[in-house]
């Protein structure tokens, strides 16, 4: 007779599956340094996905996700576990995208250097979990070569100066990351001015205008782009009315999305529930929103894998 899986044991298995795939090390892949991705919206909004584009997409940049993704998995099975392993088996793969200058060749179009600063967003997270088992020398080639992604990221930034929107914010993540493990106060700086224009762009009730543009997707890019604000908030440990009013109106959104659909004019893509960020957000915020637990499995590896263990450059509430 079949029988129901509690969401607590759920949750363990998973725990244990990604613990177990990150025990065993393999060599890390081969260094990237050119990405070559590609837009794959076919619409002026931004909002309807061209398949064949976007399958080209993520075949440009799997390795690179692939890459990202192992990181994550070592550093979050080191953070639950501390077996020595795991910490010298994302150290390792760090250490040899450092040594091969991954990442630090050619972009080729905006895409790939979308790519780049998500990818360097997760890198820093990851690292920050596993920083303290890591040798000098690896900290000397690992922070070194995180600070040459974030000068580039923040060149870019500056240099195509424009539309400011959820882009803009995981860049600052990225940045305000990087700079939490480097000690560096000038990327924590630029990552406290990416927040406080965030901040300044949030309307009184709570929608970001940039991404009300975005038509059918308007709800997915407020939930997007919320992200990466909770992490930077919660690592320069802000507290700020303007970011409270997007995470609500963004789960208002996610109940009933009508709101959006007048303002946009266009039905929205709703979600089951809220994304697994909002455990960052209530460990954190004053108030905490949610009423349920974070989804049993809360991986996302530009946020450093497990949301639902609490980052090491996170200011947790009462801590």
């Amino acid at each position: 007779m079949p029988y129901l899986i509690r969401p607590a044991l759920t949750a363990l298995i998973l725990s244990t599956l990604a613990q177990g795939a990150a025990s065993a090390c393999e060599a890390p892949p081969p260094v990237v340094r050119d990405i070559d991705a590609n837009r794959y919206y076919s619409d002026k909004h931004n909002s309807i996905v061209d398949p064949v584009l976007k399958a080209r997409n993520e075949a440009a940049v799997k390795p690179v996700n692939d890459y990202l993704d192992g990181v994550a998995r070592s550093a979050n099975a080191w953070q639950r576990g501390r077996k020595p392993a795991d910490a010298q088996c994302a150290l390792g793969w760090l250490q040899a995208w450092a040594d091969g200058g991954g990442m630090l060749g050619a972009m080729t179009t905006n895409q790939s250097w979308y790519t780049r600063k998500w990818t360097l967003s997760g890198l820093a997270l990851s690292y920050a979990r596993v920083q303290a088992a890591a040798t000098p020398a690896q900290r000397q080639a690992v922070e070194a070569w995180l600070r040459r992604l974030a000068d580039l990221t923040i060149a870019h930034s500056d240099a195509h100066k424009g539309v400011r929107n959820n882009h803009y914010y995981w860049e600052g993540l990225a940045i305000t990351a990087t700079g939490a493990v480097t000690g560096e106060a000038r990327y924590l700086a630029w990552g406290r001015k990416m927040f406080d224009h965030a901040m300044d762009q949030i309307q009184a009730d709570g929608s970001l205008p940039l991404e009300v543009a975005r038509a059918g997707k308007a709800l997915s890019y407020h939930l997007y782009a919320a992200a990466p604000l909770v992490m930077v908030a919660s690592i320069l440990d802000l507290q700020h009315p303007q970011l409270d009013r997007l995470v609500r109106f963004s789960s208002a959104n996610v109940a009933d999305p009508s709101t959006l659909r007048r303002m946009t004019g266009f039905e929205q893509e709703k979600p089951p529930r809220m994304p697994g960020w909002i455990a960052i957000y209530d460990r954190h915020a004053a108030q905490p929103l949610s009423t349920e637990p974070p989804p049993a499995n809360n991986w996302d590896a530009r946020m450093g894998g497990d949301r639902s263990l609490p980052n090491p450059l996170e200011h947790v509430r009462g801590s």
